[in-house]
């Protein structure tokens, strides 16, 4: 009886080739992350130094306050040097981050299409089975995702060492970074410049040249944003004799105009008969009765944000949609 072995040929045993290893991203996923690894690899490297740097300037912080006896102590008795070196800390590092939707637009949305566009990739690729619109929607999702993490997480870092300051933190954050980097509106704010880099880079074809105007255009839109902040809710008013004491809560609170009043609720500016001989006398003939001063609360703070992360969203939308429908009806 004999006996048959496969895969044995003149006495040696034939060997398979090893398997190779399945890749987790196939298809557009995995070459859209490929192409596009040295900006994944630089914005986790900034969101790890980043917010290891939050979290020991934080530390720092709490100790330092710890050694000068809070919370034991009232706030009013810690030395004024030590709350300013707190107040500049914190406004340093939102300042940064206030920016880094700019370099998001600059060096990821503006590259996105424009460097495919300079050297040929995206002819290559609209060229194969893959349909143009679907590319554009992996490249353009990739992008996006990747700006909202990056914010995100480095918002919510700074929003810990905000809130860990307490009494500390500045009380003016309608005008402070604040506002602008914690809660939703530093992720909708680098949806829009990321948004506004892609389209820039679609159109103008040119990668350095769409980095250029994504960053003037990106940069008067946030500080257009910033002056129209104070549009986003309506202020509160709080009126008071005008010879009594400014109340304590204008002390916590956001105050962008102050008034002189009437009984009739008449209102007239702040240097009204300021140059009088007798401002007093000038007043007490006009009527004027009350101080009146319109702020701004913390409680507030959310509502706003939310409404200016809307109009950032609106407007990232419709960029992307500009995008979009330009690609399905011209080639890039």
């Amino acid at each position: 009886m004999s006996t048959l072995t496969r895969g044995a040929t003149d006495g040696r045993a034939a060997t398979a080739p090893a398997p190779a290893p399945a890749r987790r991203l196939r298809g557009l996923a995995w070459l859209v992350v490929r192409q596009h690894r040295t900006a994944l690899i630089a914005c986790a490297v900034a969101v790890v130094l980043g917010a290891a740097w939050i979290a020991y300037r934080r530390g720092a912080m709490l100790d330092t306050l710890h050694g000068a006896g809070w919370p034991a102590k009232p706030p009013s008795e810690v030395d004024g040097n030590l709350l300013n070196r707190i107040i500049n800390d914190l406004g340093s590092m939102g300042s940064s981050l206030a920016f880094l939707p700019v370099l998001l637009g600059v060096f990821l949305g503006a590259p996105l299409i424009s460097a495919d566009l300079e050297n040929g990739t995206a002819r290559l690729v609209t060229t194969q089975s893959v349909s143009r619109t679907r590319w554009l929607v992996w490249k353009v999702g990739f992008a996006l995702l990747l700006s909202a993490a990056t914010s995100g997480i480095l918002g919510l870092f700074y929003a810990w060492w905000w809130r860990s300051a307490g009494p500390f933190a500045p009380d003016d954050w309608l005008n402070s970074p604040v506002f602008a980097v914690t809660g939703p509106t530093g992720v909708a704010t680098a949806l829009f410049t990321t948004s506004l880099g892609i389209l820039a880079g679609a159109l103008l074809r040119r990668t350095v040249v769409s980095m250029a105007g994504t960053f003037l255009v990106s940069g008067f839109a946030l500080v257009a944003a910033e002056m129209f902040r104070p549009l986003l809710d309506s202020p509160r008013r709080l009126a008071y004799p005008v010879g009594a004491e400014r109340p304590a809560l204008l002390d916590h609170v956001v105050v962008v105009d102050e008034w002189f009043g009437t009984a009739s609720g008449k209102l007239y500016g702040w240097g009204t008969c300021a140059h009088d001989s007798s401002p007093e006398a000038c007043r007490s003939a006009l009527g004027i009765v009350d101080r009146v001063a319109d702020h701004y609360t913390k409680d507030q703070m959310a509502g706003m944000q939310w409404t200016a992360a809307a109009a950032f969203t609106v407007l990232a939308a419709a960029l992307v949609g500009a995008l979009l429908w330009r690609a399905r009806r011209r080639a890039l």
